[in-house]
């Protein structure tokens, strides 16, 4: 038990990944400054204005960036993908992201022959998702791999947002469509 503890604690403090099915960094989410820290360590980029509650997913941390003055709240969910050039997932300067927010860069790859077996098909390529500088995310949204949503622009609680949103629109439903510009 004691060999298992020991890999368990390596394993969480080399993850490419914070959340709570890695308690022994996860903890450090509930202290301003032990937060900062884990998550400087973590993500590709992260401010000291920024801010991840306690309860946030984040997979491939290494391939997302986070800007200043982001608040990610508990349940969202971001998954990267070390296979992206670059970021798989960029969240600007000023952006709003209310609880159980899911952020995803691939999704599954089905296979042509429908007698195959889910669990063994591959993933899509992965596409970067963008959130811009001063948009904002509403609870349980969910944004779709190569979507961009744009400067100022917000996407309504209960959302799944399969195309961009350009600057400045409201958009809300599923799939999400345009309400008005703000």
């Amino acid at each position: 038990m004691i060999k298992e503890l020991i890999e368990k604690i390596k394993f969480d403090l080399n993850a490419d990944r914070i959340g709570p099915d890695i308690p022994f960094t996860h903890w450090n989410l509930f202290f301003h400054k032990r937060m900062v820290k884990l998550c400087k360590r973590k993500f590709s980029s992260f401010s000291d204005t920024s801010g991840v509650r306690p309860g946030v997913y984040a997979v491939v941390c290494s391939k997302i960036s986070i800007g200043r003055n982001v608040i990610i709240r508990p349940g969202s969910m971001l998954f990267g993908d070390l296979r992206s050039q670059g970021y798989s997932i960029i969240i600007e300067d000023n952006v709003l992201l209310g609880p159980c927010v899911q952020i995803y860069v691939n999704n599954h790859k089905f296979a042509k022959d429908t007698n195959g077996n889910i669990y063994h098909d591959d993933h899509t390529e992965p596409k970067s998702v963008i959130l811009r500088k001063g948009c904002w995310i509403g609870a349980n949204a969910i944004i779709l791999p190569g979507v961009e949503i744009g400067e100022y622009a917000i996407v309504g609680a209960g959302s799944i947002v399969a195309k961009s949103v350009s600057q400045g629109m409201m958009v809300v439903g599923n799939p999400a469509r345009f309400i008005k510009n703000v």
